[in-house]
């Protein structure tokens, strides 16, 4: 019998105020430890799909219609308080930038409890790096993010998703700025997390062929529209 999805996207139409509309009439689904890919060129829309999903728009210049059911809630219309209770705990985010997305001025291992604290989750940082799949857990917490890596950070980011055991991660273009041999390792990482964890992922990127290698189903995005 078919699992019911943890995520079901219907009638989604992202506009651009005063009347430019951007997405129309997305649907798809995520069903449970499901890998589905979200491709498209640059500037199609894919990561403002992705914040939408999270609620994570501004109300202006962006307009939001359509319902985002997440467990059978619909996040489209639920409040702040609801939203973060499923943010970081239930759906997590990997940002295209980890250098944007760690601060600068923090150990690594003051960040990744930072997430475990922000959520009342327990966990143990250095297991979570491993999970990541980055090795030398005890230099790597004690680091400072320049001092590591662009693959060493991108792991420290997906250990931070990990943190709170989400049921669903959002990654925005994981396989940017990777070779290949690095490319091949990340998608056997996502792919290891779904059949170990049973995390299912939406992973964003323009580079559709590595998401028809890896991915269960692959959406692609072109004039405004997802098939």
């Amino acid at each position: 019998m078919p699992s019911e999805p943890l995520l079901e996207v219907r009638d989604l139409t992202i506009s651009l105020l005063p009347d430019r509309t951007l997405l129309h009439d997305v649907c798809f689904s995520i069903p449970p430890a499901t890998i589905v890919g979200l491709a498209g060129d640059s500037g199609c829309g894919k990561t403002t799909l992705a914040l939408a999903i999270l609620k994570l728009l501004p109300p202006t210049p962006y307009r939001v219609a359509g319902q985002i059911l997440w467990r059978g809630r619909d996040l489209a219309a639920a409040g702040e308080q609801e939203l973060q209770g499923v943010r970081g705990a239930q759906i997590a985010m990997i940002f295209q930038d980890p250098l944007q997305a760690l601060n600068p001025v923090l150990r690594v291992g003051d960040q990744v409890r930072e997430v475990l604290y922000a959520h009342g989750a327990p966990g143990d940082p250095a297991k979570l790096l491993a999970l990541a799949g980055l090795g030398d857990a005890t230099r790597v917490l004690r680091a400072y993010p320049h001092e590591l890596s662009g693959g060493q950070r991108q792991r420290v980011t997906i250990a931070q998703a990990l943190a709170c055991g989400p049921a669903l991660i959002i990654a925005d273009e994981p396989f940017t700025a990777l070779d290949a041999p690095r490319v091949v390792e990340l998608a056997a990482l996502f792919g290891r997390l779904r059949d170990e964890l049973g995390t299912s992922f939406l992973l964003i990127s323009h580079h559709a062929g590595v998401l028809g290698n890896m991915a269960n189903r692959v959406l692609r995005i072109g004039g405004g529209r997802v098939e």
